[in-house]
């Protein structure tokens, strides 16, 4: 009798050590990606990393989301065609849940056809919702001096994006930051790191839309 006792208590340890170590693991796998692919303005140009918007935003979801993770796969200088390049095997290491596609800035600053623009994003979209992927387009503007035309053109071009896919535009991010001299480095384009919360308080209303129906 007393070896039939032990034999269970043991086999109750033993159940009891793999809940305990399989646990966490359960709970990681179980925890969803939002991966945010952009170019420089969400890389953090110019200042630390960890006090990039991007990075403030997985601080943030970490609160009010913890089932969430964010993973930044945003890369200085990308144009829409670069992005288009390397998506694939982006989504394929990530197997993200969500993605924020902001891309489009280097195009606009290059002046690259707003064919191009609208075919390489149109590209990206649809690779993105062949994995039946969540997503959303951040809305991107370029300084008038490229021309009253050409400017409203290429801002245009993500909300016809938007239309046609069906899918949200985020309002310009930059809004109450480009054009503010003590806000941007010394280039004009990009944001100290002051103010990279303002980006983030810019989208943070439209992420949790979206990710409440996600």
């Amino acid at each position: 009798m007393p070896l039939v006792i032990s034999r269970y208590l043991f086999s109750a340890l033993v159940l009891s050590c793999v809940f305990l170590v399989s646990a966490p693991y359960a709970s990681a796998a179980q925890q969803k990606t939002l991966l945010v692919y952009g170019d420089s303005l969400s890389a953090a140009y110019g200042i630390d990393i960890k006090k990039g918007w991007v990075t403030l935003l997985q601080e943030k979801m970490k609160q009010t989301n913890p089932g969430w993770k964010v993973v930044n796969a945003s890369v200085s200088g990308e144009t829409t065609s670069g992005g288009l390049s390397r998506l694939k095997v982006t989504l394929e290491q990530h197997t993200p849940d969500l993605v924020l596609v902001e891309l489009g800035a280097n195009d606009g600053l290059r002046g690259t056809s707003l064919k191009i623009l609208k075919n390489n994003l149109g590209k990206i979209i649809e690779t993105v919702q062949s994995k039946d992927t969540p997503m959303a387009l951040f809305e991107m503007r370029i300084p008038p001096n490229y021309g009253p035309i050409y400017t409203k053109r290429f801002t245009q071009t993500f909300h016809d994006l938007g239309k046609n896919y069906n899918i949200p535009v985020v309002p310009f991010f930059l809004d109450g930051v480009a054009g503010h001299p003590e806000l941007n480095q010394p280039d004009g384009i990009h944001p100290v790191e002051k103010a990279q919360p303002k980006l983030l308080d810019n989208v943070w209303p439209d992420i949790q839309k979206i990710l409440k129906n996600t």
